[in-house]
């Protein structure tokens, strides 16, 4: 209650202020009334930013929205065409909209989960992008409702971040329509588990691929890198964005900072999901005790750590003329005026592709796997333009052990890198110098060396002697010249033209056998490959090793083959993976296949040795649909729908044997305490502070030797 004269004129003021805006509300109503009942000829012309500075932001404008006055129904199926970034930003910006949009969940979700079909039957309106027929994740809207509850608990106890607004709501409303504060971030995950769509952050129109390799998850023979963690109160999205890493760690691949190894997943520091937004992570690294890893952001910059050897990391030489090992993600400089929307790692080398759509590659290239035309090392990314790939508009690429596989957006693949095994999926010619050029076997290839890199061959050009002569001024040339340092640099040329080699192994070519089939996606294993076209139908070629084809026998081909199991049963392929000998794959409702080399559990299918034919995974849910998956060696991960993450096998750490930690029988264990999707609160790195000890008047640090009679 107002008691001097001027608090009473202050709030006859305010009521009058009130009062304008309610008459410029109603105002605004009766013109956008009138505006209808008009002709377009006769339709006034109204003050878009008078309106705007009138508007009143409060609960009852909340309350007077045009769409909320539609039925639940009939407002679901206009929401249902909002991606989740969009879905996400009405709700936390309208009051009046948050409490109705949690009503909306269920038809939200289904729209991204269950099949849809036009009259003939081609073509999807809703489900994956990728192909034609869309997925049967869901049966209808009870079974969204029972997918959206366990989205909540999947994992376990994965201390999520759950509002105060949002446990009152969920308190009130037991039917699961509370409040729409959590739904986005799920919402995210199903668009990019399903639909395959990911906004860029500093691009309105800019999209990732609808299909990645690494999407959630990527592992190497030694180490894996998992999306979990992020979000929190800040705007850099939901979770999912952070980074957790485990496994062997003496190159640094795991990103903490030590080369220390980690047995559980970890998350990585560094503001790493709670300032920079990962939206995609690739694993790189072979059987030769080498790897590295790369990042991708949401704002297209791509980071990379790990083992430094070849330009892996694409950092070039450091400051003292060294290929030096990073620890910690460090952003690769010479990509930042490219907007990237894929990374891929393999052994030795790197590569990833532009919104533009070229294709850049950097690393070891002596196999010709960076498609630049020689087989030199490149320490920094350079664009592949040879072969036709420079007119061509790459959607995405997958590097194996010493090959590189690229989809262009017209559904074409190229491939380049070691032939051997037939990896290439095409003929190609020899290599100039074609002694001892191969990779490192896996563990049990009778009569071959294991655990071996391939080398430059020796080479011995016939003015070897030459050179020496002219590197420590000997004496002149053999073939004229002064013996000089013009006579030295010609010498060096003649040492590397044999990795100026003509072979078709060292750029991009079309993998022509292919024909007129649409290929939507790529894997490269260590030596096989795998191709997915827009029908769900999978193709392998490469070694037939342990059965990793999944054409029941153990023999290699050299050309893509359908693999008719799937066909024949009509299963159709999502997502798959290839690794050291085994193949992985998702199908369009759910079901995770596995096949090739399973000892000790690597693919979750018991230890049993080979498997020539795919066979389902059983991970112990019977409600459990799976939406991703990824191979290594010895070990691989299922990514599940509600979030939950699945491991088979495991890596070996501080010199202990690799297998699985849990259990033992060879099937797949959940990782409890992990959700993809769930927002956590940021971890803290921990500092260590210097103890200061006070001696007398004075504080003195590192001085604890000082007593009395030393002063």
């Amino acid at each position: 209650m107002a008691k001097t004269k001027e608090e009473r004129e202050q709030r006859k003021l305010e009521a009058q202020e009130r009062a304008e805006k309610r008459k410029a509300t109603k105002a605004i109503k009766d013109a956008a009334k009138l505006a209808n009942d008009e002709s377009a000829d006769n339709e006034p012309k109204l003050d878009v930013n008078e309106l705007r500075k009138n508007l009143p932001i409060s609960k009852e404008h909340n309350a007077g929205l045009p769409a909320l006055s539609l039925p639940i129904d009939a407002f679901s199926k206009v929401m249902k065409y909002l991606p989740a970034r969009e879905f996400g930003a009405i709700s936390l910006t309208c009051t009046g909209y948050n409490y109705v949009l949690g009503g909306c969940r269920v038809a939200h979700v289904c729209s991204r989960l269950m099949r849809r079909e036009d009259e003939e039957g081609l073509r999807s309106s809703c489900g994956s992008a990728c192909l034609v027929g869309g997925l049967e994740l869901c049966s209808g809207r009870k079974e969204a409702r029972e997918i959206l509850e366990r989205s909540l608990t999947g994992g376990g106890e994965t201390n999520r971040l759950i509002s105060k607004k949002m446990k009152n709501s969920m308190k009130k409303n037991s039917n699961g329509d509370a409040d729409a504060d959590e739904y986005p971030g799920y919402a995210r995950f199903v668009e990019e588990a399903t639909l395959g769509y990911s906004a860029m952050q500093c691009s309105r129109h800019g999209v990732f691929p609808t299909f990645l390799q690494g999407r959630f998850a990527s592992c190497s023979p030694e180490h894996t890198l998992l999306r979990i963690g992020g979000g929190g109160n800040t705007t850099s999205g939901s979770g999912g964005s952070g980074i957790a890493s485990w496994g062997v760690a003496k190159r640094g691949q795991c990103g903490h900072g030590d080369r220390e190894d980690v047995s559980e997943p970890k998350l990585l520091l560094g503001k790493i999901g709670w300032g920079v937004r990962i939206v995609q992570v690739a694993a790189g690294g072979g059987l030769v005790r080498v790897a590295h890893s790369l990042l991708l952001t949401s704002t297209g910059r791509v980071l990379s750590f790990g083992t430094a050897q070849y330009g892996a990391l694409g950092h070039g030489y450091d400051a003292g003329k060294q290929l030096s090992d990073c620890l910690r993600p460090r952003y690769i400089d010479a990509l930042k005026n490219e907007k990237v929307i894929c990374v891929s790692a393999g052994e030795l080398h790197s590569g990833c592709v532009t919104a533009d759509g070229d294709v850049y590659t950097w690393g070891e290239g002596f196999c010709g796997q960076l498609g630049l035309g020689d087989r030199r090392p490149h320490l920094l990314p350079e664009q592949v333009t040879l072969g036709g790939l420079e007119d061509e508009c790459v959607s995405n690429m997958s590097c194996g052990c010493r090959h590189t596989l690229v989809v262009t957006e017209e559904g074409e693949v190229f491939s380049w890198g070691l032939g051997r095994y037939g990896v290439l999926g095409r003929s190609y010619t020899d290599f100039t110098y074609n002694t001892d050029i191969g990779m490192a076997n896996p563990e049990g290839d009778d009569g071959q060396v294991q655990g071996i890199a391939a080398r430059p061959p020796p080479m011995r050009p016939d003015n070897i002697d030459a050179v020496v002569n002219a590197a420590n001024n000997a004496g002149p040339v053999a073939g004229g010249g002064n013996g000089g340092m013009e006579d030295l640099m010609i010498s060096l040329d003649a040492l590397n033209l044999t990795l100026d080699d003509p072979s078709d192994q060292c750029f991009p070519k079309l993998v022509d056998a292919l024909g007129a089939f649409r290929a939507v996606g790529v894997s490269a294993g260590h030596r096989h490959s795998m191709v997915l076209d827009e029908h769900g139908g999978l193709y392998t070629f490469g070694s037939g090793a342990s059965g990793a084809l999944g054409h029941g026998d153990l023999v290699g081909q050299e050309f893509p083959v359908k693999v008719m199991q799937f066909e024949e049963n009509n299963v159709r392929i999502h997502q798959m993976s290839a690794g050291v000998d085994m193949s992985m794959a998702v199908s369009t409702t759910g079901d995770v296949y596995a096949w090739g080399k399973a000892k000790e559990g690597r693919i979750g299918l018991g230890n049993n040795n080979d498997i020539c034919l795919p066979r389902k995974v059983d991970v112990g849910d019977a409600n459990f649909k799976g939406v991703d998956v990824e191979c290594g060696y010895v070990h691989s991960l299922i990514i599940g729908l509600d979030g939950s993450v699945y491991q088979c096998g495991g890596v070996g750490v501080d010199g202990k044997d690799d297998g699985q930690n849990t259990g033992g029988d060879g099937f797949p264990v959940l990782l409890s305490g992990y959700n993809i999707w769930h927002r956590i609160a940021e971890p803290k790195e921990k500092v260590f502070k210097q103890q200061w000890k006070k001696y007398g008047k004075y504080e003195l640090k590192g001085r604890s030797g000082w007593n009395k009679d030393d002063t």
